[in-house]
């Protein structure tokens, strides 16, 4: 039993008796199996999940004005060299502008809420951030900024990324026109070709649910 858990850290007690007594023929019951697994400590560890709290149903409004809604979602990607990054996407609902594009190899509450502080001395706290129940979102940290400056986090259910519709068709525009269109050899390269695309994206490119204006003249269109 000692070289079967070696060799396969990954089997529990069930699957460690039924290969013994049925591949192995081994004759002994499974009530003295399980003595001798107890024994050797070699029973496998299990971490419960961590139970997220119920979420109703986030109805995806159009906003009527910038800085009503914004959206926030993580993405991943790797370098050249295999090493794996993250970004951190922010966008208004109301004009699907991209606010912010973060990129770095690891991205906790404390540098989301350092990067939302910045988007609001810029354009001002949004009355709601709609977003997932990822660790670094559901965080304490998290919490305390958004009740401190009157901005709901809005939390779509989980598995269910649909109801944070805008950012995810952002994200999939941002992955084909520049995670999947370059071969980054550094963060520095990845950051400076991400923001010449935010520009881009911003200023030039048309939006069909924004009857093909930009971000940028849509919001102007509303000022």
């Amino acid at each position: 039993m000692w070289k079967l858990a070696e060799r396969k850290p990954s089997w529990g007690f069930k699957k460690m008796f039924v290969y013994l007594k049925y591949q192995q023929g081994y004759g002994c019951n499974h009530k003295r199996i399980y003595r001798v697994y107890c024994e050797l400590k070699v029973n496998l560890l299990v971490k419960p999940r961590k139970q997220l709290p119920l979420r109703e149903p986030q109805p995806l409004a159009q906003s009527q004005a910038a800085n009503q809604s914004w959206s926030l979602d993580f993405m991943s990607d790797s370098l050249a060299s295999g090493h794996p990054f993250c970004t951190l996407n922010i966008i208004d609902d109301f004009n699907r502008e991209a606010l912010w594009i973060e990129i770095d190899t690891s991205l906790p509450a404390e540098r989301i809420i350092r990067i939302l502080y910045v988007l609001a001395t810029l354009w001002g706290y949004p009355k709601q951030i709609r977003l997932d129940n990822g660790p670094e979102l559901i965080s304490q940290k998290m919490a305390a900024w958004a009740a401190a400056h009157a901005v709901e986090l809005a939390y779509i259910q989980p598995g269910k990324p649909a109801q944070n519709a805008y950012i995810e068709r952002f994200n999939n525009i941002f992955r084909e026109a520049v995670l999947d269109a370059h071969l980054f050899s550094s963060l520095h390269e990845a950051r400076e070709i991400t923001a010449e695309w935010v520009e881009e994206y911003n200023a030039v490119r048309p939006h069909e649910a924004l009857q093909n204006r930009s971000p940028y003249q849509h919001v102007a269109e509303y000022a």
